[in-house]
């Protein structure tokens, strides 16, 4: 049966890879994103795309309209939105206690609010029974991220993901969280990652490989499946075991 499926963040990366994963399968995938050049460049045969900032009330509301009239019902609903805040507008500060403030603001923003948002937007359109909320994490959540700001909000998902679990158990939907580690060939890092890092990351993992987009992707993918069924309120690591440490 062919699934409607909504991904934010789905125009590049994990959100990418994901689509791919669910639209191979047959299922209608709907790509979300702030790009809308990006989104119409990504390679996932018959998706629909709607460009959007779902870290904004409006923008979450054009979605929701969206939605409504094109798919209606939301089988699968993917936040793969996010970042560190690297890739956002710098603003020049003075006073470092404004920068923090900024820093902060930023990455709860687009990694915590992009996914509350988009999720009370869209929540009484989740099918019941079978239908699936996933989150994407971080290991950064587990460990820390150096400066806190991106690994506490992404942290700020775990609960929020628990007591939409229970909320929503009694529909028959789940809702899980997948905690990625290093996955290389995103945007993420930016232009912020050099080799001596990168092998050191590679390093703190078990399997000594760095993670890819089609792990991550794989994994959603099963999460949203019929075997998946009895599985909610969980956070699953995907990252080689690193979070475990060495």
């Amino acid at each position: 049966m062919t699934r409607n499926v909504v991904i934010s963040g789905g125009g590049t990366g994990i959100g990418l890879a994901t689509a791919q994963v669910f639209a191979a399968g047959g299922d209608r995938v709907l790509l979300l994103g702030r790009r809308e050049d990006v989104l119409r460049k990504a390679e996932v045969p018959g998706a629909l795309t709607f460009a959007a900032d779902v870290g904004d009330v409006d923008g979450v509301r054009a979605v929701a309209r969206f939605v409504a009239e094109e798919m209606g019902a939301v089988d699968v609903l993917v936040h793969s939105a996010g970042g560190s805040g690297q890739l956002e507008p710098q603003v020049e500060r003075d006073d470092p206690l404004d920068l923090v403030a900024d820093n902060w603001t930023v990455n709860f923003r687009i990694n915590t609010l992009t996914a509350v948002l988009l999720t009370e937007a869209l929540k009484d359109r989740l099918a019941e029974p079978g239908g699936r909320v996933l989150f994407l994490s971080s290991i950064a959540a587990h460990r820390g991220s150096g400066t806190g700001a991106y690994a506490a909000s992404k942290a700020a998902l775990h609960p929020y993901a628990h007591d939409l679990a229970r909320q929503l158990g009694h529909r028959g939907i789940t809702v899980n969280v997948v905690a990625p580690g290093y996955i290389e060939d995103t945007d993420f890092f930016g232009d912020a990652m050099d080799e001596e890092r990168r092998a050191r990351l590679v390093a703190e993992t078990s399997v000594g490989r760095a993670g890819t987009p089609g792990d991550v992707a794989a994994t959603l993918h099963w999460l949203a499946s019929p075997a998946a069924g009895h599985l909610t309120s969980q956070i699953i690591q995907v990252n080689g075991g690193a979070e475990r440490g060495h």
